[in-house]
């Protein structure tokens, strides 16, 4: 049986597991339907045959799987309105709002919902989201069942609810710091020589192959690092002024206020 999945509240987030899923073929595009107050920021994902629609009911009473992409302010209001189609379809009730415990929402929809949390960041759009999952009372077919979904849009994590806010501070959050360190990558660039069209290529390929040193050859950046630096070297000479000026305890600090923000 094919997926029908609900995303309810079309934004930033919302629309962008929308792409995610059209383009990775998790799914087809009439399989999907997304809601949004003002439906017509929505023309650009109904051209690619995603149904859409400004009543959550609605979408809520088809779906098997159901998405919640709203602000944290309104999660109260819409679970209530979508909660008897929710008791009826029994579909896998998946949160991916900031701060709303589990606890919360199966007060709101019933203890006997399968209700799962998920925080993906945006890089969900392009499949390469780093998404950290946990379940309240779901078996371990419906959590694969949730996994497989988010793998389908880059890399998953299964991890316990108390973990959530953590998660969302190094991985959604940290997709700002990564491409902040990026800008200022490009702004050095430009300022020994290269034009902004070029350092902005070298600064984001460089960003991406030291990732995917760490990732595939599963060795410590530091290890990655050593290989870099020789004896009096510019590597070292360039690390150690960043260290002295404090870049990694600004980026540890920034981590750690963005988790109590939360």
């Amino acid at each position: 049986m094919q997926n029908t999945i609900a995303i309810i509240g079309g934004g930033n987030l919302g629309a962008s597991i929308a792409q995610g899923l059209i383009k990775s073929g998790y799914t087809p595009p009439g399989n999907i339907t997304v809601t949004r107050r003002k439906i017509d920021d929505l023309d650009g994902l109904k051209e690619q045959g995603v149904k859409t629609t400004s009543d959550n009911i609605d979408a809520a009473v088809k779906a098997n799987m159901i998405i919640v992409a709203v602000k944290p302010r309104q999660v109260d209001e819409v679970l209530q309105e979508i909660s008897e189609a929710i008791q009826s379809n029994k579909p896998l009730l998946i949160s991916v709002v900031t701060g709303i415990t589990m606890t919360r929402i199966k007060k709101i929809v019933g203890t006997e919902v399968k209700v799962f949390r998920a925080m993906p960041n945006t890089a969900i759009a392009i499949q390469e989201s780093m998404t950290c999952i946990s379940s309240a009372n779901g078996s371990e077919k419906e959590i694969e069942k949730v996994k497989n979904l988010f793998e389908h849009l880059g890399k998953v994590a299964v991890i316990h609810e108390e973990l959530m806010n953590a998660s969302t501070a190094l991985g959604a959050c940290g997709i700002a710091f990564a491409l902040r360190f990026i800008r200022a990558a490009i702004q050095g660039g430009i300022e020994i020589g290269f034009d902004a069209h070029t350092a902005e290529l070298i600064a984001c390929q460089t960003a991406k192959g030291a990732a995917s040193l760490v990732m595939e050859r599963k060795q410590h950046p530091e290890r990655e690092i050593d290989l870099v630096t020789t004896p009096q070297g510019c590597t070292i000479a360039g690390l150690n002024e960043m260290e002295h000026q404090g870049f990694s305890s600004a980026l540890i600090k920034g981590i750690v206020t963005s988790f109590q923000k939360i």
